[in-house]
């Protein structure tokens, strides 16, 4: 594709774009588990209007725009305060979670360099349910990641297994509240003993949980300490675009205070332009996630925080109870708010046809790949679009197994993960060429079930997936030779 010679009239690019969407998920239709957020209709107009007013305005200066530097260091109070900081909490704005949770392992790098100068290969200790942007984070700034065990029933971290993994050259320990994959809140007041007794900075990834835990307890559901009111715990993320229900484009990294936020900054003048100074990754951005989620954040308040929290949290029990129910499926663990995941209790049943027999009727769930004491499963965030679905929901899912129930062929399952291992033992280009075909993948697009490509990429090594999906994605984002 060119650039066109001539500019093309409005009410063509619009239709365009139209019809660019047309696979997408809708998002507004309750059916979506995951990804968006929908705060409702009123709330979407808010943050629309905020978002559009600051669109041009540019995050990188804070001296040119000093409203956006008011609107960052007002939403860091708030959500201090949620968060039970004292007036010492230091933080800012971020693009998302990924950017807070690179931020909070950056910044302890740089705090080991200069206060613990004798670690030379500097370590982080992730209990195995860590987010894997922690493995992002370990990837770009050359940090050991220490992957320790989590309890084979609750999937909570093991402190015991924290502490035994601590060595001289731990500048991080990690912890989330909740873990995303199956919704529960680690031990974070005992991971954050391990912390004080070491010295050593801990971080909690509560990117999903923060806002929303913080309005359960307020209503009167039984929360244990994970923010700081924890003695040990040194930083926390809180992503605002999940269940704060702000526009895509915004989180927090918030420090206990702001000796510890200092190393998370970044500064040049020696070039010849303009000096540079970053808190954080990003230099020139649009002030409207900014905007929007202080808009979004001022307009729901803790009344509609509660409110959201209780329909949603209500609307969870009825799914988690449902989904227990529905012969051949189990819930893992016992999620600790309103994100969980299921699996067969037994092999009966191919988790990832349902999930693709799932999206044929409009209902998007997101797999999970087999790892260690966690089988393959599928994965549900509830927001507050899901509220009035939670039947429908049930009863897609409770067809959708039965079909499967009365059709599937255990021994060609069996059989295709064992033709996959043999593949995977020897990778060379054939056998490269023969997975892809197994998986049904044609050029450079994916096929419209993903049935056989989720078993392919749980069944081989962690490595080899890796690769694998570099190479794909590699492949995807390139040209498509049109006009």
């Amino acid at each position: 594709m060119k650039i066109p010679e001539k500019g093309i009239k409005k009410e063509e690019i619009f239709q365009a774009l139209e019809s660019y969407k047309v696979k997408d998920l809708d998002w507004r239709s309750g059916k979506v588990m995951g990804y968006v957020y929908d705060p409702g209709k009123e709330a979407e107009a808010v943050i629309n209007k905020a978002y559009t007013m600051y669109l041009a305005e540019n995050g990188l200066d804070p001296l040119t725009y000093p409203s956006l530097l008011r609107l960052e260091t007002e939403l860091v109070e708030m959500a201090a305060n949620l968060l039970h900081g004292d007036n010492d909490v230091a933080g800012n704005f971020t693009s998302g979670g990924t950017e807070s949770l690179l931020l909070a392992v950056k910044t302890a790098r740089d705090m080991a360099r200069e206060v613990k100068p004798h670690i030379k290969y500097p370590e982080m200790i992730l209990p195995l349910t860590a987010h894997a942007s922690f493995y992002k984070a370990a990837h770009y700034f050359d940090i050991k990641p220490v992957v320790t065990s989590v309890d084979k029933v609750s999937f909570r971290a093991d402190a015991a297994a924290i502490k035994e993994a601590v060595t001289d050259n731990t500048i991080l320990i990690v912890g989330s509240a909740p873990s995303y994959a199956h919704g529960v809140i680690d031990p974070i007041q005992e991971i954050g003993e391990v912390a004080l007794e070491n010295n050593i900075l801990f971080h909690v990834d509560s990117c999903v949980g923060g806002i929303h835990l913080s309005y359960m307890r307020k209503l009167g559901y039984d929360i244990p300490d994970f923010d700081f009111r924890v003695p040990g715990v040194t930083s926390i993320s809180v992503d605002l675009h999940k269940y704060g229900y702000a526009a895509k484009g915004a989180s927090l990294i918030l420090y206990r205070n702001k000796d510890i936020r200092k190393y998370q900054m970044f500064a040049c003048s020696r070039w010849p332009g303009y000096t540079v100074i970053n808190p954080t990754v990003t230099s020139s951005k649009t002030g409207g996630p900014l905007a929007a989620a202080w808009a979004v954040v001022r307009y729901l308040g803790d009344e509609g925080y509660m409110t959201i929290v209780k329909e949603v949290m209500e609307a969870t029990k009825i799914v988690i109870d449902g989904v227990k129910k529905i012969e051949g499926l189990r819930v893992l663990g016992e999620p600790d708010m309103c994100m969980f995941s299921f699996t067969s209790t037994s092999d009966k049943i191919n988790m990832y046809r349902l999930a693709d027999d799932m999206k044929s009727k409009g209902w998007y769930i997101q797999p999970q790949f087999e790892q260690q004491c966690s089988p393959e499963n599928l994965h549900i965030s509830l927001n507050r679009s899901s509220v009035p679905r939670s039947q429908d929901l049930l009863k897609a899912l409770e067809e959708c197994v039965q079909n499967i129930r009365e059709s599937e062929d255990e021994e060609d399952d069996l059989n295709f993960r064992a033709e996959v291992k043999k593949l995977s033992g020897n990778l060379d280009d054939e056998a490269f060429f023969k997975l892809v075909t197994l998986a049904g993948i044609t050029g450079n697009e994916l096929p419209e079930k993903m049935e056989k490509v989720n078993q392919i990429l749980d069944v081989l090594p962690d490595d080899i997936t890796e690769s694998l999906l570099v190479e794909f994605l590699n492949n995807l984002m390139v040209s498509s030779g049109g006009d």
